[in-house]
């Protein structure tokens, strides 16, 4: 008997005839038994892989009659046996393609890891070609929603090391149409997108390679909050460095790239080095390290055309432009946008750098130096990695005279931008921060405001589809006004309705109506509005910190410092100044006046939220320095 669950579930006899069974329901079950590998199954599981959480009263009979009439089509041959709490199959001899796929996929990955990468690619392919489309196709939506997956995640974990294997005996061109599609629909996925960036790499794309990367970094810090991981990075860096093993064609291409590259070798300048004669100067290199944009850019329109007239005036004055807002309001796509709309206008080059690690804290200027000094061509000697004068003499020297576009994204403060702003007035700098910073003018300052409810539903409507939010428009207003304004709060309830379009939008609107659990509904595989909130608090003081926490159980009404001052038991003087400091990180909101000309204060929902549960420094240590 042959057992087929990669695709539409089926049941087949040794002589290949297709048993009939008929209805979601019946393959559900057979399914259920089979993925449970000979253990019992529960009338619970059962039910809930059936029904889901309303199973109708005659559920234990229902069932029952299943297991007859898989009894009855399977034959003798195979035994299902009632055993509480439930029941359990059990098929000796027989084939089962999920099974096999396991097996060969295991020992194709202990291949590739012993780097024997043909056999290794062979076994894989193998498992791969038992697939025939979406795992479990015809069970019911519960079973699908619960099992597929892990089902389509173990697909992709072989897929990526096929690729891999395929990769390491230099089939670089012929798997890079593959990756391109596989990135385009799978975009969070750093594996695939540091593969592709390989294979991009080694077919002498280098600017295509990087451009792979900062598209991936957009996908995932730009809309959703958070930066590349390790794969991802150290392949940049490897790509910076010249260390894929770019036109490496004979030989064992996984040693090329092993291997140490020399700086005259041929592929590192696009042509072969001379056998012999003076030494040619080879072209200096044009930097272009802007992130593509992800998907389509929705609202934001006067201030994205602002920004497109600033950066592509020539008027002789310095072009240093600012834009400010709270975590997750969209900063770097904005920026990124009117960046590649303005590229043409900065023939030398556009850098684009991150002044934050991933957990938050800033990089050191010198750090970010010397990555600009490499992307520019001009790399420093090791004795100046630790010399902050060194390094921007260098950077400076580089850049005069120079029409270079560089985006700094993520600035913590003046004295972090100071040493990396590019010499002369050729050059534009475009900076993302929370905070506004003194060597920008307030005229060139973009303070982003929280989005209104008609752009929400844009936003949302562009991630999900008009149509779906018109099918249910309380359901949809619902939504948008949980995510209380942040563009990264809708793009994460954007991305989990798109990832389950059998949800209806009520559901989840339901599942985020609980402000006790809303920041953990408001999160996506390793993206996470709290955490991107956590980001902003991490860099307060004691004095703001106690302040945020202590007026966290108020309501969302407008408050002044004096009401703060009673709450937190503090003089009216420190209190403002904790309020301040709180507006200055964007953790606050400045709401006018009120009748005695004080300034009034206003929590956004979604920060009030984080602020309760930060009750001590104790009680949530990760959240501060």
């Amino acid at each position: 008997m042959d057992f087929r669950l990669l695709g539409p579930i089926e049941a087949k006899r040794g002589g290949g005839a297709t048993i009939p069974l008929s209805g979601s329901k019946v393959h559900t079950v057979l399914a259920a038994l089979l993925l449970s590998e000979g253990r019992v199954v529960s009338d619970a599981r059962l039910s809930a892989l059936l029904w889901g959480w309303d199973p109708p009263a005659t559920a234990s009979a229902q069932i029952y009659t299943y297991m007859s009439r898989l009894r009855k089509h399977l034959g003798p041959e195979i035994e299902i046996v009632r055993r509480q709490p439930g029941y359990v199959l059990r098929a000796p001899g027989a084939w089962i393609d999920l099974t096999e796929f396991d097996r060969l996929d295991r020992l194709g990955r202990e291949a590739l890891a012993d780097r024997r990468f043909d056999e290794a690619g062979t076994l894989l392919r193998d498992a791969l070609d038992l697939w025939r489309g979406t795992a479990l196709a015809n069970a019911t939506e519960q079973m699908i929603e619960a099992e597929l997956p892990r089902l389509e995640e173990a697909r992709m974990i072989a897929l990526e090391s096929r690729i891999e294997a395929d990769l390491a005996v230099g089939r670089h061109e012929q798997v890079t149409a593959e990756l391109t599609g596989l990135v385009a629909e799978h975009p969070v996925r750093e594996r695939l997108r540091a593969q592709l960036m390989t294979a991009l790499y080694r077919c002498g794309r280098q600017a295509d390679a990087l451009h792979t990367y900062y598209e991936g970094r957009a996908v995932l810090a730009d809309q959703l909050g958070v930066d590349p991981g390790e794969a991802l990075g150290s392949t940049y860096q490897a790509v910076l460095g010249g260390g894929l093993g770019l036109g490496a064609s004979a030989g064992s291409p996984a040693a090329a790239a092993d291997a140490p590259q020399d700086p005259a070798a041929p592929g590192r300048t696009g042509s072969a080095a001379p056998a012999a004669g003076p030494a040619v100067s080879a072209p200096r290199a044009v930097p272009a390290m802007l992130p593509a944009p992800y998907g389509e850019f929705t609202g934001r329109r006067a201030e994205l055309a602002s920004l497109r007239a600033r950066l592509s005036r020539e008027d002789g004055r310095p072009r240093r432009l600012l834009i400010t807002g709270m975590a997750g309001a969209g900063k770097t796509a904005l920026a990124v946008r009117a960046a590649q709309d303005c590229a043409a206008h900065f023939p030398d080059g556009q850098l684009f750098v991150e002044l934050c690690h991933p957990d938050g804290t800033p990089k050191e200027p010198a750090e970010v130096l010397v990555r600009l000094l490499r992307a520019l061509g001009e790399p420093p000697a090791a004795a100046a990695f630790g010399d902050l004068e060194e390094l921007v003499r260098l950077y400076r020297t580089r850049t005069s005279g120079a029409r270079l576009l560089l985006v700094l994204d993520g600035a913590v403060g003046d004295r972090q931008v100071a040493p990396l702003l590019p010499g002369g007035p050729e050059s534009a700098v475009l900076i993302t921060s929370q905070e506004r910073l003194a060597r920008v003018a307030g005229a060139d300052t973009t303070a982003l405001a929280l989005v209104d409810e008609e752009e929400g539903l844009e936003l949302l409507a562009s991630l999900v589809g008009r149509g779906r939010l018109d099918a249910d428009p309380d359901a949809a207003d619902d939504l948008v006004a949980y995510c209380a304004g942040l563009p990264l709060a809708l793009h994460v309830t954007g991305a989990r309705l798109a990832a389950r379009p059998h949800w209806p939008v009520a559901r989840l609107a339901a599942r985020l109506a609980d402000p006790a659990t809303r920041l953990a509904e408001l999160s996506y595989g390793d993206v996470s509005v709290r955490e991107a909130l956590v980001h902003s608090v991490r860099r307060l003081e004691e004095a703001e910190l106690a302040a945020l926490t202590g007026l966290a159980d108020g309501d969302a009404e407008p408050f002044c410092a004096q009401y703060a001052a009673l709450v937190l038991g503090t003089a009216e003087e420190e209190a403002e100044a904790a309020l301040d400091t709180l507006v200055d990180r964007a953790l606050l909101e400045l709401s006018g006046l009120d009748s005695q000309g004080r300034p009034l204060y206003r929590w956004n929902d979604l920060v009030r939220l984080l602020a309760a549960s930060l009750t001590t420094r104790d009680a949530f240590p990760s959240a501060v320095r």
